[in-house]
């Protein structure tokens, strides 16, 4: 029997850009843990973390603000940095993932600046509010564990800002060197702000996949459902409201494997029956996964058939032009690459008593992704040779060799 399960997913959508206060905040407005995620930030670096709920252009969000303590004598260097999270009492998957994160910022600031990893001086990356951010939101992330995490296209903001390096284009070089490390989605969007920052861009780069990719793998599931949405506020007040959503979703799935297929289609009018019989035959062989000649009226009323080929999209060109050869046909559509739901496919052999001989039989077993069984079904060759040896019907047999697996099936651990 097939069980549905469930898998909770998390989505990033950055439609205003994203912070690392803004990450740490929206996913604490979702439900994280807030004195976990506060206490881990503030044993990693000497900073106050101040939470506290407000409203941006009618929004209500929870804003999240780090206040260094007593002020740093030097910018941090990378090595630094790694260094001083693997000597903290983190949990080591917090401190794994936070040093991903630096290791991304390190290695786009490494490569706009030209200088070394080792040599490598954060500025304002690498100070303790920074450090802060990444670890919080590795924090919160961690105390909603969800199953999976994708990110919908980031708006990065246009102009330009102003850095330790002077003036800038937005995206930042580091910003835009992260983003093109990652397979994530960008726009510049219409608001003349720096809407994405390298810490926020480096986050989500390590946390979450392209929501489209998630989305074209999960095309299986029954449903998905929002079960609760979080809003962490930023710093700007701008026209739109400055604000990160995130939406923690539960995605019901059937357990069903997938694939993606191409169909072909060609129409013809004037084919024997003989050689389309031929042709699915050829086609099969070729590797098609079905193929079937459905009866149709032409126009001007002329009979005719519909043929119709399900295939790997890499096997259409070859099994179209086999189409034109074998029936004259002067084009084959195919159809824009489909999904196609399936089961897991076993062929086995079975004993079976028919008449009190014992003959060997065998059988296609499906299941879903789980082991759940789906359905039992016969060969065809096998039983017509026991049907020729005893007289019985096929369909008899058939029914048998299914009822036998059926019994041998259920009676398994």
């Amino acid at each position: 029997m097939t069980h549905a399960t469930s898998t909770t997913c998390l989505i990033f959508d950055p439609f205003m850009g994203a912070s690392g206060d803004m990450i740490i905040a929206a996913l604490i407005d979702l439900g994280a843990d807030t004195s976990n995620v506060t206490e881990m930030m503030e044993s990693v670096a000497p900073v106050t973390v101040e939470i506290r709920k407000t409203s941006k252009n009618g929004i209500a969000a929870t804003s999240v603000s780090v206040v260094p303590g007593t002020p740093e004598a030097h910018a941090h260097t990378y090595p630094e940095i790694v260094a001083d999270i693997r000597s903290s009492k983190l949990p080591d998957p917090i401190i794994d993932d936070a040093i991903a994160i630096f290791g991304r910022i390190a290695s786009a600031e490494s490569t706009v600046h030209n200088v070394p990893l080792d040599q490598l001086h954060f500025h304002e990356v690498g100070q303790a509010d920074a450090i802060a951010d990444v670890v919080g939101a590795c924090a919160a992330i961690h105390s909603l564990a969800p199953q999976t995490i994708s990110c919908t296209r980031i708006m990065t903001g246009t102009g330009f800002v102003e850095c330790a390096h002077g003036t800038l284009p937005v995206p930042a070089p580091a910003t835009l060197e992260i983003l093109s490390n990652s397979e994530l989605s960008w726009d510049y969007g219409g608001v003349a702000h720096e809407l994405l920052t390298p810490t926020g861009a480096a986050i989500l780069a390590h946390l979450a996949e392209p929501h489209d990719q998630h989305a074209r793998r999960a095309r299986s599931n029954q449903g998905c459902v929002a079960r609760c949405i979080g809003y962490g506020a930023g710093n700007a007040d701008l026209e739109i409201a400055n604000v990160l959503r995130v939406i923690l979703c539960e995605r019901v799935d059937s357990a069903l494997l997938s694939d993606d297929v191409e169909v072909l289609e060609t129409s013809v009018d004037d084919v024997t029956g003989e050689v389309l019989g031929n042709l699915i035959e050829e086609l099969i062989a070729m590797g098609a996964y079905d193929a079937i000649v459905i009866p149709a009226t032409m126009k001007k009323g002329r009979s005719g058939h519909l043929i119709q080929v399900i295939a790997k999209p890499g096997d259409s060109e070859r099994i179209a032009r086999r189409i034109i050869e074998e029936t004259g046909s002067l084009g084959v559509r195919i159809s824009p690459t489909k999904h196609r739901l399936i089961a897991r496919r076993e062929v086995a052999s079975i004993g079976v008593e028919i008449d009190g001989m014992d003959y060997d039989a065998a059988i296609k077993i499906a299941t879903d992704d789980h082991g759940n069984l789906l359905n039992i079904s016969a060969e065809f060759e096998d039983a017509k040779q026991i049907a020729q040896r005893t007289g019985i019907p096929v369909r008899e047999v058939m029914r048998r060799i299914v009822d036998c697996a059926w019994n041998v099936k259920l009676r398994s651990p």
